[in-house]
C-alpha cells in the first residue's frame, strides 16, 4: 500500500526572512517540521515527528494512532459509543471499545489537495479535502480547507474552514507534538493555559458532562508552571477570547517561547508518557515525556451533551477554527 501511494506524497516548504522553515505534508495536511534558531544560534526542530515523509504511509504509523502533526476530522476527540443524533435521526460511527476517536479512519489518513502556494512575503499554503456524505458514518458532503501561513515575525497561523450540504457535526484540530528543546523531554518546559476548569472524564476518557474547578488542582496551569514528569490528557475550558493568549509554552534551555491564540472553546493538552519505540524520529527524543500537544478545538463528545458548545454545522454556515502560534526567542 505505502509504495503505491508514495508518488502522491508531497512535501511543501515555507521559509520566511528569518530562515525559519516549516514543512507540510499533503497526507493528513500534516505539519512535518518547524526549524528555527534558538538563543545560541543553534538550529532547532520544534516538532516531534517520524523521520521520513514516507513513514506516514506505513501500517506501523497508522497502528500507533498518534496522529503526528495531522489535521484531525471530522470530529476531533472522543464520541461515546460512536453515536449521535441530529433532528431525531441517529448516526452510528466506527468505534473501538465503545469509543469513536478522532474521526475514525479520518482526515489524518487522507491525501489533501494542494490548492495554492505562496512563497513570497508571509509564505503560505492552502490544502483541501472533500469528505463524501456517509464517510465514516457522518452525514453531508463536507468541503474542508486549511491554510498554513508563516509570517515574517515567526507566527504560524492555522485556519480551518468547512462547508456542508447537509446538517452534520464537525470538530477539527491540529495534532502537532512540540518540543521546544528540539530533543529530550518537555519536563523542563513551563506551561500556561488560560483556563479555570477542565472536563471531568470517566475511565474511557469520555466526558461525564461535569466541569472540575482547577483552583487547587494539580493540573492548574493558570500560572507558568513546570510540566515535570506529568502525564496530561485533559480538556481545558478556555477563559480567553481569540485576542488573549490561550496557552504559552517556554523552554529555558533554548529560550524559545510559543504563544497560542484561538477562537475555540477548549485546548486538549496531551503530554504522552512515551511515544512508540517502533518509529524512528527526526529528533533525539527522551523515552519519557518527550513532547506536548496543544489541540485547539470544541469539547469531546459535544454532540451528546446539551450543556456543551454546539458542534453542528448546517448548509449555508461556515465552520471556522483559527489557531495562531507565535514563536519568539529570548536572547
Amino acid at each position: 500500500m505505502e509504495h503505491s501511494k508514495q508518488k502522491d506524497l508531497k512535501l511543501i516548504k515555507l521559509r520566511n526572512k528569518n530562515q525559519t522553515e516549516l514543512e507540510i505534508l499533503n497526507f493528513g495536511a500534516t505539519l512535518f517540521s518547524l526549524k528555527m534558531d534558538d538563543s545560541s544560534g543553534k538550529r532547532v526542530n520544534l516538532i516531534v515527528s517520524p523521520k521520513r515523509p514516507e513513514d506516514f504511509l506505513t501500517t506501523r504509523y497508522k497502528d500507533c494512532e498518534k496522529f503526528f502533526g495531522a489535521s484531525i476530522g471530522r470530529f476531533a476527540g472522543r464520541i461515546n459509543k460512536g453515536e449521535f443524533s441530529i433532528e431525531s435521526e441517529n448516526y452510528v460511527l466506527p468505534q473501538k471499545n465503545g469509543v469513536h476517536l478522532h474521526g475514525g479512519d479520518g482526515f489524518q489518513y487522507k491525501f489533501w489537495e494542494v490548492e495554492e502556494e505562496n512563497s513570497g512575503t508571509n509564505p503560505s499554503v492552502t490544502l483541501s479535502y472533500f469528505s463524501k456524505d456517509g464517510e465514516e458514518g457522518y452525514p453531508g458532503n463536507l468541503k474542508v480547507q486549511v491554510n498554513y501561513t508563516l509570517s515574517e515575525d515567526d507566527t504560524l497561523s492555522i485556519t480551518y474552514t468547512a462547508e456542508t450540504d447537509k446538517e452534520t457535526i464537525i470538530n477539527l484540530t491540529n495534532h502537532t507534538y512540540f518540543n521546544l528543546n528540539g530533543e529530550g523531554s518537555v519536563g523542563d518546559h513551563f506551561l500556561f493555559i488560560n483556563a479555570d476548569k477542565i472536563l471531568e472524564i470517566d475511565d474511557k476518557k469520555l466526558p461525564t458532562g461535569d466541569l472540575i474547578n482547577l483552583r487547587k488542582h494539580p493540573k492548574n496551569f493558570g500560572k507558568n508552571k513546570l510540566i515535570g514528569n506529568r502525564h496530561l490528557d485533559d480538556t481545558f475550558v478556555l477563559n480567553s477570547d481569540d485576542q488573549e493568549v490561550s496557552a504559552r509554552l517556554f523552554s529555558p534551555i533554548t529560550g524559545i517561547k510559543m504563544e497560542m491564540r484561538t477562537n475555540q472553546h477548549a485546548i486538549i493538552a496531551y503530554v504522552p508518557e512515551e511515544l512508540p519505540s517502533t518509529l524512528n524520529y527526526q529528533t533525539n527524543i527522551s523515552e519519557e515525556y518527550p513532547s506536548i500537544c496543544l489541540e485547539a478545538q470544541n469539547f469531546p463528545d459535544a454532540p451528546n451533551f446539551r450543556n456543551f458548545p454546539s458542534s453542528k454545522l448546517a448548509p449555508g454556515e461556515k465552520y471556522l477554527n483559527e489557531i495562531s502560534l507565535s514563536f519568539t526567542v529570548k536572547k
